[in-house]
């Protein structure tokens, strides 16, 4: 459900100017809002709505009256089909991003294993790095479950990695090691977390770049 919006965050954060009101040209009515809410939830979160109900009805409003559309023309919307795809590749455009493909999602995997899981192995700080990778890549996060992918393989490189290393040191260390590393692993989640974990969300937009959509929120947190 959408939170209660203050009024410095509805106009800091929900505000169209400049270039990003030249966006609307040439759409109307549904098109024309739903298309405007959706740039700027994503100039906000670095993401696009999961729906609806993510939209907080003050921004609505607010929006509606900016872009001189009834705030009821929303229910007119398509949430899913070729109208929001097209707006969604418009407004990645816009920014300069792309999405997460499968190469983008392996390559993601790999720099993780080296540059931060041999280090570090605290899986909401692995996702903040990642999240901060993909954004320096203009890669648009992809959802929340290949998330969890990328960072379980990018987990389980290092560990493959750090094994190998050892054992060309030691190899009974080697093979202590790797039963320690399975036993960890039966009581983490597919991700990576230990099952049972509860990770909090939260955040706001700390400034208006637009090279950078979501990027305070994403620092902060770091969901979904």
């Amino acid at each position: 459900m959408a939170r209660v919006l203050d009024e410095d965050e509805l106009v800091g954060n929900w505000t169209l100017v400049g270039d990003e009101l030249e966006q609307l040209s040439g759409r109307r009515g549904a098109t024309k809002l739903g298309f405007a809410l959706l740039l700027r939830f994503y100039a906000v979160h670095g993401r696009f709505p999961m729906g609806r109900s993510e939209i907080p009805d003050q921004a609505v409003a607010y929006v509606a009256k900016l872009v001189g559309v009834p705030a009821a023309e929303l229910g007119l919307y398509p949430w899913d089909g070729r109208t929001i795809k097209a707006h969604r590749a418009d407004i990645r455009k816009y920014f300069g991003f792309r999405e997460c493909s499968v190469p983008d999602a392996d390559k993601a995997a790999a720099w993780l294993a080296v540059e931060v899981c041999e280090k570090e192995r605290q899986v909401d700080r692995v996702r903040a790095e990642l999240l901060a990778h993909l954004r320096e890549e203009r890669i648009e996060p992809p959802t929340r479950d290949r998330l969890r992918r990328i960072i379980g393989s990018a987990l389980r490189q290092a560990e493959q990695t750090q094994t190998a290393r050892i054992a060309r040191r030691d190899p009974a260390a080697a093979c202590s090691d790797r039963q320690e590393r399975r036993s960890r692993r039966r009581r983490r989640g597919p991700g990576g977390e230990r099952q049972g974990a509860v990770r909090g969300r939260g955040g706001r937009r700390g400034g208006r770049v637009r090279g950078d959509p979501g990027g305070a929120r994403q620092r902060e947190r770091e969901d979904d």
